[in-house]
């Protein structure tokens, strides 16, 4: 809580709330193994941990995997503010490679945010701190909220 005396801020969701609500089904982070290390409006830090199952015929990651963990950092970062928000695009230069064993660490952080649109940057770092790609995303947002509150049930 901020301290806030107003009577609709108990009933807004933090952004920890939202993201454990978005947690509980995605499916698609959990197989992968992700950790949603932390959340803030407009911030989000998700890691993975690289397994054999991810790597590819040139024994390192699949690039797909580390779309899909940036995409996830950014799905967090975009929805901490309790509004169903979903990407419209994105871009990602891969700058090195992942291996085996390699905890990976997605940071997304919002750059601008107007109207209903929306850009985040999102670095991927290996556990040596080593960048490995840069991910921007697009971001549209939608009719609903990730959790319901008492003013919009």
């Amino acid at each position: 809580m901020d301290g806030s005396s107003d009577s609709h801020a108990s009933s807004t969701p933090t952004p920890r709330q939202v993201a454990d609500a978005m947690f509980s089904r995605d499916h698609a982070a959990r197989a992968a193994g992700m950790v949603v290390e932390q959340v803030a409006l407009g911030s989000a830090t998700v890691t993975m941990t690289v397994r054999r199952d991810m790597v590819n015929g040139h024994d390192i990651c699949h690039g797909g995997y580390m779309a899909l963990l940036c995409d996830t950092a950014f799905a967090y970062a975009c929805n901490a503010c309790n509004q169903n928000t979903v990407a419209s695009g994105f871009s990602i230069e891969i700058l090195a490679p992942a291996r085996l064993g390699d905890t990976l660490v997605a940071i997304a952080v919002e750059q601008a945010q107007r109207g209903r649109s929306g850009v985040y940057d999102i670095k991927l770092t290996n556990q040596a701190g080593d960048i490995i790609a840069l991910f921007r995303g697009k971001s549209a947002r939608i009719a609903g909220e990730v959790v319901p509150t008492a003013a919009h049930t």
